[in-house]
């Protein structure tokens, strides 16, 4: 752990000195000679008198490296069976001429652009080529409903808008025009120009003088270099998937985020320029910003952009087959991923049909990965697991095992240490540092380190207010956790998921922990429920393997001894439910607030953020059904 502790220290001793090194390592147009100047808030601007452009970082000065013959793309989908490689020259080629499109309806430096599109080259190629030209990009998950797009739009304000004419979810095709359609009628500051990407398994009726045709303008379009922008240049919005209300749009900048990104391929991640990075998300998520586009390519890895899931498309050795194929070096996905996989093939049979050889880590991050599913990761393949804590708001990790610079022993639960950069604390209710072992908020100290947000989207109060007023001189992350006496971070979960039962705190993580521990239980969530005497009360739901074999009277009540013996009578989580599935967002994370509400019997309100609106109804059903035989 020596060299950990020597390159956080340097980077706590010295930020400004350190973060310029790492500067140093991309190709400016103007190199910064300051590292950052401290904003009123408390927060940072990083590199302000330098000039890059992200598009130029990841393709041009790659290319001009030697890599142009290099693949720098993999376009893997096992939903249309098609695989389609880009070298980083024709990459560069592809997102040159598409800037120019875009450039010819008038789009420059400063401009925002709503991308709305499924998991196709055409969506990285629109990312690169707004950021070629200095516009501001907004991806917005595709297949999110029209509203949802709409109060989106009429928060950033486009100069253009860029979509497919459909997407495909499984073995249904979804038709995205009809959607985009709706959202422009329903917005306030529609674009005046629309972009259709057609794909072959739906064409899309095109309005005349609003919408364009992607594959006829790329016909006659004319390439474009990079324009220069400043390092505080905002590169991108990204809104947090709010259920309900304005969403927050997440800033980010050139200049900070290129050197965060650029150190953390090697630090966090452990590659080297060349080698093949399998991050299984969506552009549409943070994840896929910084390490499926932005991350890999200015880092000069190969990127795979997948569509399609982990398991059904077509079966559970879908990663594997591309780990595969491609010869990956790591893996990044969310621990439901794997939970998934595990769902359908506990003994993991599809994996022996495949070579995984190429493979060296696992990493998962998204959602707190518990023990049960790190310990059968690891067994079954072999390979080392890294759990690994960030945010949208942070854009790249906060915590991590430093596997650039050698990799500390794993805490199965633990996120590891925090990156340099970072100074996290666990602070009460009332701001002070906590000791180890004990739990509250999980806060960072101000400034904080490139990469992070700069401010939310037309709205600094709205900074202030939800990151920055809870806790002065801190950013309050939202999540709550612990470090333990050796620095190792445990994140249990989001901060209200801490409830109170009889004046005692408890852990929502740490019961779902053991539950996910019983060998029949493939994935569980535990939630709090008002209560008279009590003030909350913990209720489960738990999801079983295929192939259990255990009758759910039994389950129920050996969990509940279970969690009775490992965290005390106090916890009185005595009511369990068998579900099919638990409701989440396409991201993978859990609604448990979707879930209270469905137990409170109070009127659900599915969110667009879904992943499949029917769990609810099947888990009402499961509800029903089991409270209805508890009372006979």
């Amino acid at each position: 752990m020596q060299a950990y502790h020597e390159i956080y220290a340097e980077a706590q001793q010295d930020p400004e000195g350190f973060w310029l090194e790492q500067a140093q390592r991309l190709a400016w147009f103007k190199q910064p000679t300051v590292g950052a100047t401290l904003k009123k808030n408390g927060m940072a601007d990083w590199f302000p008198d330098g000039e890059l452009n992200v598009s130029y970082l990841a393709l041009d000065a790659q290319v001009e490296a030697g890599r142009g013959e290099q693949t720098a793309l993999i376009y893997d989908s096992p939903v249309t069976g098609n695989v389609q490689t880009y070298s980083y020259r024709e990459l560069l080629d592809e997102v040159a001429k598409f800037a120019g499109v875009i450039q010819s309806m008038g789009v420059g430096k400063g401009d925002r652009v709503i991308i709305y599109m499924p998991m196709i080259p055409q969506a990285a190629i629109a990312m690169l080529a707004c950021a070629r030209v200095g516009a501001i990009h907004s991806v917005v998950f595709g297949g999110f409903a029209a509203h949802e797009l709409a109060i989106r739009i009429d928060d950033a304000e486009p100069a253009l808008l860029l979509t497919a004419s459909c997407g495909i979810e499984g073995k249904k095709t979804l038709a995205y025009k009809p959607i985009v359609d709706k959202a422009l009628k329903e917005a306030e500051k529609p674009p005046q120009n629309v972009i259709v990407f057609q794909r072959e398994q739906e064409t899309a009726t095109l309005q005349s003088g609003r919408d364009h045709d992607w594959q006829q303008l790329m016909q006659h379009a004319e390439p474009v270099a990079a324009v220069p922008v400043a390092s505080t240049h905002p590169l991108y919005i990204l809104y947090t998937s709010g259920t309900t209300g304005r969403p927050k749009g997440v800033v980010r900048d050139h200049g900070g985020y290129a050197v965060a990104l650029n150190f953390s391929m090697n630090y966090v991640y452990g590659l080297q320029p060349g080698e093949v990075f399998f991050t299984a998300s969506d552009v549409g998520w943070v994840v896929g910003h910084s390490y499926i586009v932005y991350g890999p390519l200015i880092f000069g890895c190969t990127s795979i952009l997948y569509e399609g899931k982990p398991v059904n498309t077509p079966d559970a050795g879908a990663f594997w087959r591309v780990i595969e194929q491609h010869k990956v070096t790591a893996v990044f996905s969310a621990p439901t991923a794997f939970r998934a996989i595990k769902k359908e093939d506990p003994k993991a049979d599809y994996l022996k049909r495949y070579d995984i050889g190429s493979l060296q880590r696992i990493y998962m991050a998204g959602e707190r990965l518990d023990p049960a599913t790190y310990e059968w990761t690891t067994e079954v393949t072999g390979r080392p697991v890294y759990d690994h804590w960030w945010q949208t708001e942070s854009g790249w990790p906060m915590c991590a095992n430093p596997v650039g610079v050698g990799a500390t022993p794993v805490k199965p639960g633990s996120s590891s240490l925090p990156v340099p950069g970072y100074e996290i604390a666990v602070l009460d209710t009332a701001g002070k540092p906590l000791p180890a072992g004990e739990e509250g908020s999980i806060c960072v100290r101000l400034p904080l380190p490139p990469g992070c947000l700069p401010t939310v989207w037309g709205d600094e109060q709205r900074l202030r207010d939800s990151y920055l007023k809870a806790f002065p001189g801190y950013y309050c992350s939202g999540d709550g956790g612990y470090i333990d006496k050796d620095g190792y971070v445990f994140i249990m979960g989001r901060t209200d998921d801490v409830i109170n039962v009889a004046g005692h705190r408890l852990s929502t993580g740490e019961m779902e922990e053991i539950l996910a521990a019983h060998p029949e239980v493939a994935e569980c969530a535990v939630v709090g429920t008002p209560d008279d005497l009590k003030g909350e009360l913990p209720i489960g739901l738990v999801i079983l393997k295929n192939e259990a074999d255990i009758d759910p009277g039994q389950l129920q009540s050996d969990l509940v001894q279970t969690i009775r013996d490992k965290i005390g009578a106090i916890a009185c989580l005595k009511t369990l439910y068998v579900v099919p599935k638990l409701p989440k967002t396409r991201s993978g994370k859990i609604l448990r607030r979707l879930i209270r509400q469905l137990l409170l019997r109070e009127d659900v309100a599915i969110p667009s953020t879904i992943d499949d609106p029917n769990s609810i109804a099947a888990i009402q059903q499961s509800i029903e059904q089991q409270s209805k035989a508890s009372h006979r």
